[in-house]
């Protein structure tokens, strides 16, 4: 099998949106094979889930002092704080039998293949069994703060946060991949506000790639071995290629959306 790899790029977080999903229009609009992306989002930058509420989960004053951009994902899940990490994207249509019908089954076999990744790195990473609702509310609005089912721990500490989206022919999965963690900054720039203690209690449950190794890896490592990772894991080839015109022209399109502060802040939609 051979899919796509869409190499390691920094755009803006709106930009990245729309690639994504541009990416996923075409994927099941023409029955491509699967595509990953590996990207970083330069400013740094909020991302929420697709149902969360904006004005409830996001200090949106703080982040404009300080430079921080704000968009909602077509993905589901809670906010995450885009500021030294990677970014994956894995897309598929429903004509790839790699990934179960269902959204478990398609976190797993996505997690497998990171955690494989990691391992090459010399960090031991395990699917989480537990749930968000285990966890208690504490920190319900930040995705690093508690483990979903099948994302990974390093420890009993999250590395990695995923969410998902599906629609009829395929599904989009975003995921987070922390090479570095801050809680104070983290929090300070999430609704409500953090006590002392419940920053340490952030720094506790969350980890990264360069606080797991004794000499610090750079993005282009990580990346090799997730690429690595997912081709052992898969047994797939990987080729490194480029967006079409198409999704090009998609994507320009797509960003006025994710530009949009009626598409960022309204609450909920359907």
């Amino acid at each position: 099998m051979v899919w796509r790899l869409l190499n390691f790029q920094i755009y803006d977080i709106f930009e990245n949106m729309a690639l994504d999903e541009s990416i996923f229009q075409e994927t099941i609009k023409n029955k491509k094979p699967p595509t990953i992306r590996f990207y970083s989002s330069h400013p740094a930058a909020i991302s929420i889930g697709y149902f969360q509420d904006i004005r409830k989960e996001v200090n949106i004053e703080k982040c404009r002092k300080a430079g921080v951009d704000i968009v909602r994902r077509i993905t589901g899940g809670k906010a995450v704080f885009h500021s030294d990490e990677i970014t994956y994207c894995v897309i598929a249509g429903d004509q790839e039998k790699t990934f179960p019908p269902d959204i478990a089954g398609a976190y797993k076999v996505i997690s497998r293949c990171i955690a494989r990744g990691l391992s090459y790195l010399g960090i031991n990473a395990d699917l989480a069994h537990g749930s968000r609702a285990e966890a208690g509310e504490e920190f319900i609005s930040c995705c690093f703060s508690v483990p979903s089912r099948s994302e990974l721990l390093v420890g009993e500490r999250k590395i990695c946060g995923s969410a998902q989206v599906r629609k009829r022919g395929g599904f989009l999965q975003h995921g987070s991949l922390l090479m570095a963690f801050d809680p104070e900054k983290t929090a300070s720039l999430l609704l409500p506000a953090r006590a002392p203690e419940q920053i340490a209690k952030l720094k506790k449950t969350v980890t990264a790639i360069n606080e797991e190794l004794i000499s610090p890896v750079d993005i282009q490592d990580v990346c090799l071995q997730l690429k690595k990772g997912f081709t052992d894991e898969l047994g797939i080839e990987l080729v490194e290629d480029t967006a079409t015109a198409a999704e090009k022209n998609l994507k320009c399109e797509l960003k006025k959306k994710y530009n949009d502060g009626h598409w960022n802040m309204k609450e909920k939609r359907t």
